[in-house]
């Protein structure tokens, strides 16, 4: 039962991390327009995550690198998370 959970949970990080992945690639895409879908939604949905880093972490020469310290923080909440999960297992 804990395998399954500690496997989704797995998942669900992982498909977490490869929206904000597909987030940055597309910014550098000037011809999107972030108010239509499916770019709404995709932007809904990462910076919710994205905007607690943006406020720590200031742009440096137009170079935002809230992301990098985004991704590493959501993996060390996935190993916390599956940690804790092995530890009650």
């Amino acid at each position: 039962m804990i395998n399954n959970i500690i496997f989704v949970v797995n998942n669900l990080f992982q498909i977490y991390f490869w929206l904000i992945l597909v987030r940055c690639l597309l910014s550098f895409v000037p011809s999107i327009d972030w108010y239509k879908q499916p770019f709404t939604g995709l932007r809904d949905v990462t910076d919710l995550w994205l905007d607690i880093f943006r406020r720590i972490v200031p742009p440096f020469n137009g170079i935002d690198f809230s992301p990098i310290i985004a991704v590493i923080a959501l993996q060390i909440l996935n190993y916390i998370i599956v940690y804790v999960l092995l530890f009650f297992k």
